[in-house]
């Protein structure tokens, strides 16, 4: 069955048939558990009645590629959920290159080679959605993969996710094998990195904001014009999609998720300002990078596959403050 959005005329979406890759009794391997998105995953796997298997970066170094085959002759998976990469911000790639570009093509490449090389049933790609082009039509179409230029500001991650995504088409072509990709939009919530010098916008945004607020003086700095629009989803909402898309997606194209609305970096700063109860003012550093002007995907197909995000952008800010004053106080923090 397909259908077609009105409002465009460039292809029509083919809704994908009800298909299940039943997770229950099965050996699945959260790679990258230790992340924002592991961490996540591995809470709603508990749902499934799977077996989970996980392995912590000093035991296993994924850019290793005997390693990583030895790992899986051993453990034998049945299904693999690849989420482990370096990543960072707009100054982590910018200064870093060669770990954003090195380190992601090695992990990418070693474990799908090795999952295909033991029989892995099913494996999910984290994809990225820095690796659509900067100016892509808005929202961002998976099939706009491509079509221009990439942000220069994140080129190296991009590069290193795309050929990842194309490695998974490959053994797909060539083997049969069920490698999908999905591609998240922006993802914060509890457990996010708040490191100055490698986080994402919305951690680093409450970090700067908190410290301003508490030590009662401004102005809060934020890179760039405040103009660049961005699309967020809370974590859990994503992690609830991740193992939905394994169950019920099979296809060799990608598949985007998103929360469904986007928002300039200067309303989100205004938003977690209040949030904070922060009363300063903010200095925008105009001499910096902004990244791509706008970036919202279409998530035309997870929903009309029966998904949908369940938490708002405020409750999710929320949420995450809420984590982030406990983990300043010493509190143990849980991660809702």
């Amino acid at each position: 069955m397909e259908t077609c959005d009105p409002p465009r005329v460039r292809s029509c979406w083919r809704v994908q048939p009800k298909m299940n890759y039943n997770l229950g009794g099965k050996r699945v391997w959260v790679a990258g558990h230790g992340g924002m998105v592991g961490r996540s995953v591995v809470r709603r796997l508990n749902r499934e009645g799977c077996e989970i298997l996980t392995v912590p970066r000093a035991q296993l170094d994924l850019r290793r590629q005997k390693d990583v085959e030895a790992w899986l002759q051993r453990h034998r998976p049945q299904a693999i959920f690849l989420f482990a990469a370096t990543v960072g911000g707009i100054q982590a790639n910018d200064t870093r290159p060669v770990d954003f570009l090195y380190d992601n093509l090695a992990i990418a490449t070693h474990v799908i080679h090795a999952a295909a090389e033991t029989g892995v049933e099913k494996l999910m790609f984290l994809g990225s959605s820095c690796f659509y082009p900067r100016l892509a039509d808005q929202p961002i179409r998976e099939d706009s993969l491509l079509t221009g230029p990439l942000e220069p500001t994140n080129q190296w991650y991009a590069i290193a996710k795309i050929a990842g995504l194309k490695l998974c088409q490959a053994y797909r072509r060539q083997q049969g094998r069920s490698f999908i990709t999905v591609v998240p939009t922006n993802l914060f919530g509890p457990g996010d990195n708040f490191d100055p010098d490698s986080s994402h916008v919305v951690s680093a945004l409450i970090q700067k904001i908190h410290r301003m607020a508490t030590q009662q003086r401004g102005p809060v700095e934020i890179w760039g014009t405040g103009a660049p629009r961005r699309e967020f989803l809370f974590i859990e909402d994503a992690a609830d999609a991740l193992v939905f898309l394994m169950k019920h997606y099979d296809a060799e194209a990608p598949i985007n998720v998103g929360g469904g609305q986007d928002i300039s970096i200067r309303d989100l700063a205004l938003l977690l300002a209040e949030i904070i109860g922060y009363k300063g003012e903010f200095r925008f550093d105009t001499q910096r990078p902004d990244g791509m002007p706008r970036k919202q995907l279409d998530s035309h197909q997870v929903q009309q596959m029966g998904w949908n995000p369940q938490v708002g952008l405020r409750e999710g800010l929320r949420q995450t403050y809420r984590w982030y004053l406990d983990s300043l106080n010493g509190v143990r923090p849980g991660n809702s």
